[in-house]
């Protein structure tokens, strides 16, 4: 049986009582964690001019534009609700994938299973199968393109797996909206967003809308290519769908807003301020150790939270200034403060080749990788202290967030907009989510 077949079939017969117990608990996280970071990621102009393109192009009033108090079809929904979740980089990370898959799955499922009066059951389930299939198509998708591309390119066959599901669509079909999906995704040149950050970034909000649309289209009848995970060079990868649930160990929740190639930098940081109780004003100048990416990012003063977010210098600043890096250190007004642009302009950045030969090692999956960086300060009254080589949290299978700290990073994440009584609305009906037998009960609560 071909890959596609075996995706097709996956999609299609999933259900909620067929999926481990372990990967239904990281799918209620992944819901939490992905809803968080989409709210706080409606503070910025992406979000706001995102929400006014899909309530202008895609008119209607099947699903819910996140706090916006805007409505549109679930494809409008999609893409201005992906958007908004990546809009400050605090939304997950996962194995294969070299980017973010929560931010493209999660606002499909919830616009369609709003459009649609799914259940929370469905919901979740939903979310699994775009997961699932992202670990795999993301994989064969770097595998075979010299380019390293943005997530909404191998996350539109994500989306349309998602949307394919939630439709009821039949294998044939699947294939088909798969096949769609994969040629009309976007070409997103990472590494040149890197070089010049915009808001067009990981490009989460077309594959959400691609991927709706992709599915859309098939089910009336629209053929598409045979999609890569055919490729008989990468079998191997599609065979045990369904059977091994890489999801469960596979996804990575971020602690700060910014790119993940940074956080352990951040950790390094945090340790030396942690072991010799330091303050800010102490430090005269930092040195990082780090791999060839990590560096990419430059120290450039940032002058939108875009270029903060994509900036080694600005985050560790931030994060030895205030202890955090969240809304508070990432959004536009906030990049005017001195005591942080004073620090970043005194931090500089060496590439080690050890420290880039095990990230790649990372990227790939293979076990001896990880993302390491080491901090050195050198202090106003002339020590260098020096931190250990330090492995950051995006690893797998991560082990240091549960359920409860997520509710408690949603809570942080959400301050700036929600009141606190309905934070708790939010946070209970999400809790519940696969009890609801229509997630408008949830949706409601976001518009």
């Amino acid at each position: 049986m071909g890959g596609s077949r075996l995706i097709a079939d996956f999609v299609t017969e999933t259900s909620w009582n067929r999926i481990p117990a372990d990967t239904q608990r990281i799918a209620r996280m992944a819901l939490l964690d992905s809803v968080g970071a989409t709210l706080a990621g409606t503070q910025t102009p992406v979000s706001r001019i995102a929400a006014d393109v899909a309530a202008t192009c895609w008119s209607g009033d099947a699903s819910t534009i996140f706090l916006h108090a805007r409505r549109s079809s679930a494809a409008g929904a999609a893409f201005a609700n992906a958007y908004a979740a990546n809009a400050i980089d605090i939304d997950d990370c996962a194995l294969y994938t070299k980017g973010h898959p929560g931010a493209q799955i999660v606002p499909t499922a919830l616009a369609l299973s709003e459009a649609l009066t799914l259940s929370g059951s469905d919901l979740l389930t939903g979310i699994v199968v775009g997961y699932e299939v992202a670990h795999r198509a993301a994989r064969i998708w770097h595998a075979t393109h010299d380019v390293y591309q943005a997530c909404g390119s191998w996350g539109s066959m994500a989306c349309a797996a998602v949307a394919s599901h939630l439709m009821e669509l039949n294998a044939e079909q699947t294939r088909h909206a798969l096949g769609v999906a994969e040629y009309h995704a976007p070409n997103l040149p990472m590494m040149r967003d890197i070089d010049h950050p915009a808001m067009v970034k990981h490009g989460v909000g077309w594959g959400a809308m691609n991927g709706i649309l992709s599915a859309q289209l098939a089910e009336r009848g629209f053929t598409g290519i045979p999609s890569l995970f055919d490729f008989q060079s990468h079998q191997d990868w599609v065979a045990d769908i369904g059977d091994h649930y890489i999801m469960t160990d596979g996804l990575a929740w971020k602690r700060y807003a910014c790119c993940a190639w940074v956080h352990a930098i951040i950790m390094a940081a945090d340790q030396l301020m942690t072991a010799y109780d330091l303050t800010a004003g102490e430090i005269d100048h930092v040195v990082v150790e780090t791999f060839h990416e990590a560096l990419c990012l430059g120290t450039d003063l940032p002058t939108t939270t875009e270029e903060a977010q994509f900036n080694l210098a600005w985050p560790v600043a931030a994060f030895i200034v205030d202890g955090e890096v969240g809304p508070d250190q990432i959004l536009t007004p906030v990049l005017t403060r001195k005591e942080i642009r004073d620090l970043a302009q005194r931090i500089s950045v060496v590439e080690t080749e050890e420290m880039t030969r095990l990230y790649r090692l990372a990227c790939q999956g293979n076990p001896e990788g990880k993302y390491v960086s080491r901090v050195t300060f050198r202090l106003r009254d002339g020590r260098a202290l020096e931190s250990d080589a330090v492995e950051g949290e995006i690893n797998y299978p991560q082990r240091t967030w549960d359920l409860d700290s997520l509710e408690d990073k949603f809570r942080w994440l959400t301050v700036r907009v929600l009141e606190p009584d309905h934070t708790d609305r939010v946070l209970e009906t999400i809790h519940a989510a696969e009890h609801l037998s229509d997630v408008k009960d949830l949706t409601a609560l976001l518009s």
